[in-house]
């Protein structure tokens, strides 16, 4: 089944003390930016590419799409204050799709089996995130640094992306968080606002998000194997 999706390439990533946007960090030669965009490139069920970026970096992405060419990327879209901003603008800049995925630019390492899992569940249900169960033991603690309980993990996963959606509800949820003030976590937390149930698809512990330079280690190590 095909699909468009947005990629979020708009974040400073600040935690990465790289002193720049850690998806012009380069991995086995390529940025990490790239290693994510040729994902979507190379898999024919992706029709479109919509990159969301920080306008002041228009030129460098210009530039490196002219060194890396994406076929499917027709425009850069301008990235909003807030991540939900970014998706929304994203979003504003697509027509009516049928599946529409939100992808972080610094997860360059999602698979394809993955990625159709995603999509066709979202037709199914309407709302589909990826996530992994979790593996350490979860503990909440109060504020003054106390373990108050030992939280039972069979129910908790962590959650990656993509978020894949039928588009008129991803819009609807996004349409009515902002008319109501609301700033989520994620995409799908706007979705469950709506009450639209949002299903599970078991992804890959390999697909980290790069945030600080430890994970640049674990991604090289990734690249080796």
């Amino acid at each position: 089944m095909n699909y468009r999706v947005i990629v979020l390439a708009a974040g400073q990533g600040k935690r990465m003390k790289a002193g720049k946007n850690k998806q012009f960090i380069e991995l086995a030669g390529k940025p990490v930016i790239v290693h994510t965009l040729s994902v979507f490139e190379k898999d024919p069920s992706c029709k479109e590419i919509k990159l969301v970026i920080n306008e002041k970096e228009k030129d460098i992405f210009n530039e490196l799409l002219a060194q890396y060419p994406m076929k499917k990327i027709k425009e850069l879209v301008k990235g909003g204050e807030e991540r939900q901003d970014s998706v929304y603008n994203g979003l504003k800049s697509l027509q009516d799709e049928e599946i529409v995925l939100v992808h972080d630019g610094a997860r360059p390492f999602i698979s394809r089996n993955v990625i159709h899992k995603l999509v066709e569940t979202a037709a199914i249900e309407g709302a589909a995130i990826v996530g992994v169960p979790v593996k350490d033991t979860i503990k909440r603690v109060n504020q003054e640094g106390v373990v108050e309980e030992t939280v039972e993990r069979s129910s908790l996963w962590s959650i990656q992306t993509p978020q894949a959606f039928r588009f008129p509800v991803l819009m609807q949820a996004h349409e009515q968080a902002k008319a109501e003030g609301f700033l989520g976590t994620d995409e799908a937390s706007l979705v469950e606002r709506i009450r639209i149930p949002v299903h599970i698809v078991e992804g890959e512990y390999e697909n980290i998000k790069l945030t600080t330079p430890d994970d640049l280690i674990i991604a090289n190590a990734i690249l080796q194997k």
